[in-house]
C-alpha cells in the first residue's frame, strides 16, 4: 500500500473487511487507518451473537493489540474517537446467508455505502474438520460474494487466498484462475455441492454411530485429508481454498475481482514497526528457536527457495 495511487484510491471509500480478528486483517486495518485517515468507514465483520459482543471483540482482539501502537501514538487522546468514527463492528458469520447480519437497518446501510469488499475470513488449519473448512473457506466465499453483489456502489471484490492452492509443484508457477471442477491431478468428478453432501453425510454417520466429540473431530479431519488428496491437494486447507476460488470464477459475473495468493506470512518487516507477530505459525517457530539460541541449525536442501511475506 505504498503506492500513492492505492492510498489515494481508498480515500472517502467504505470498506467491508471479513475475518477482522485474523492476523492479516489486523495488519490491513491498521495500515489503512494509518496511511489513509480519510477513509470513510471500515465495516469489520466479527463472529459474534450481537453488537455488544462484536464491539468487545473489536477492542479486545483488534484495536488493543500492540500492532496499533503507532496509530495510537499518532492520534494521542483522540485515538478512541477516531476509531469510533472510522470503524463499525458488525456481528455476523460468513458461513451464513447475508453474512449472518441480522440487523436489517445495518445491512441496508452496508449495501448502500460499501465501495470495496476485502474477504480475509478463513480457517487456516491444514487439517481442519472437513465440514468446518468447507463452510468457511468454500461456501463462505460464496456468501461474501453474494453480499458484495448487493452493494450498490461496489467497485472491487478482493479475496485473500493462498499460493498453496497450486499444490506442491516445482519451479515457477504461472498464475491462472481455477475453472469449476478443475483438479490438480486431473482426477475427474470434483463437484462442490457433492463435497458438501459428502461432509454432511459423514458428520451424520459418525453422530449416529455414537462417536465422542474427539472421535468425530478426528473422523472429519481424516475425511478432509482424504478428499483433498483424491484430487491432488496436500491438505484440507489448500483444497477448500481452491474450491473457494472456483466459486468466485463461476459466480462473479461482471464484478471486478482481485484474488491475492500470499505465501507464508511472517512478522512485520518495517511497518508499523519491525518484528510484530501474533502466535506461532508456519516458519515462526524456527525463527523463534534460532533467536533464543535453542535451534542452531536445521537440515534443508541448499537449492530450496523459501518464499515469505513480511
Amino acid at each position: 500500500m505504498e503506492s500513492g495511487g492505492i492510498v489515494e484510491s481508498i480515500g472517502n471509500k467504505t470498506i467491508l473487511v471479513t475475518g477482522a480478528t485474523g492476523f492479516v486483517a489486523k495488519l490491513f486495518v491498521e495500515k489503512v487507518l494509518r496511511v489513509q485517515p480519510n477513509v470513510k468507514k471500515l465495516y469489520l465483520l466479527l463472529r459474534a451473537p450481537d453488537t455488544k459482543s462484536a464491539t468487545q471483540r473489536l477492542h479486545n482482539e483488534v484495536i488493543e493489540k500492540e500492532v496499533f501502537r503507532v496509530l495510537r501514538q499518532k492520534h494521542g487522546a483522540g485515538f478512541d474517537s477516531f476509531i469510533s468514527e472510522k470503524v463499525t463492528p458488525v456481528p455476523g458469520d460468513i458461513s451464513c446467508e447475508n453474512l449472518g447480519v441480522e440487523d436489517c437497518d445495518l445491512r441496508d446501510e452496508m449495501w448502500r455505502e460499501i465501495d470495496i469488499v476485502v474477504n480475509m475470513a478463513a480457517t487456516v488449519n491444514f487439517d481442519e474438520r472437513y465440514d468446518d473448512a468447507l463452510y468457511t473457506n468454500t461456501l463462505g466465499v460464496k456468501h461474501v460474494l453474494n453480499f458484495a453483489k448487493k452493494c450498490a456502489k461496489l467497485q472491487m471484490f478482493v479475496h485473500v487466498s493462498t499460493a498453496y492452492v497450486a499444490g506442491q509443484q516445482e519451479g515457477v508457477i504461472m498464475e491462472k484462475p481455477y475453472r469449476m471442477g478443475e483438479t490438480l491431478n486431473g482426477t475427474p468428478g470434483l463437484d462442490i455441492e457433492q463435497e458438501l453432501k459428502v461432509a454432511e453425510e459423514r458428520s451424520k454417520e459418525v453422530q449416529d454411530l455414537g462417536f465422542t466429540k474427539k472421535q468425530e473431530r478426528i473422523a472429519m479431519k481424516e475425511l478432509g485429508l482424504t478428499r483433498a488428496r483424491l484430487y491432488g491437494w496436500p491438505n484440507t486447507y489448500t483444497f477448500t481454498k481452491a474450491m473457494g476460488e472456483m466459486l468466485i470464477g463461476n459466480l462473479r459475473e461482471n464484478m471486478p475481482v482481485v484474488i491475492i495468493r500470499p505465501t507464508m506470512i511472517t512478522s512485520t518487516y518495517y511497518e508499523p514497526f519491525p518484528g510484530w507477530i501474533e502466535g506461532l505459525r508456519t516458519i515462526d517457530s524456527l525463527a523463534l528457536g534460532y533467536g533464543k539460541g535453542k535451534l542452531t541449525f536445521f537440515l534443508g536442501n541448499p537449492k530450496m527457495i523459501i518464499d515469505l511475506v513480511s
